[in-house]
């Protein structure tokens, strides 16, 4: 099964959002098939096979997510993100800002889902390969 530090190394390779695909498919291949991450701490809750699951620790201090989603605002954010012109900090808090609570991978589906503080499904998006 896969660990902590194994992912810690693959994600170390990520500089912005534009490596994001290449992340994916090395933790694909580690065996996670799911993860989620929640921006109030950035902690992460990675899935296997026969309901293996870790948990990463707290990455930030803990910020507010705003109780109104701003879909618009965090699509334009996102879109920066992805093209790299926003690191992974700014990326949280700029969620945060928009009302996005967590979001969620699957390896499987290649997809990211963003949910709001309400557990909406806002936004899904199709993952590169």
């Amino acid at each position: 099964m896969f660990t902590i530090q194994q992912i810690q190394t693959a994600h170390s390779k990520v500089q912005s959002g534009a490596d994001f695909p290449k992340y994916i498919k090395e933790i694909k291949q580690l065996g996670i098939l799911s993860y989620e991450t929640y921006v109030t701490d950035g902690q992460t809750v990675y899935f296997g096979l026969d309901e293996y699951m870790l948990s990463s620790s707290v990455k930030y201090e803990s910020l507010q997510i705003a109780l109104t989603l701003s879909l618009e605002n965090f699509k334009r954010d996102l879109k920066a993100h992805q093209q790299g012109q926003t690191d992974y900090p700014t990326f949280c808090k700029d969620c945060a800002k928009s009302g996005i609570e967590k979001w969620m991978i699957s390896t499987e589906k290649m997809t990211c889902s963003y949910y709001d503080l309400q557990g909406n499904e806002v936004l899904i998006e199709l993952i590169p390969q």
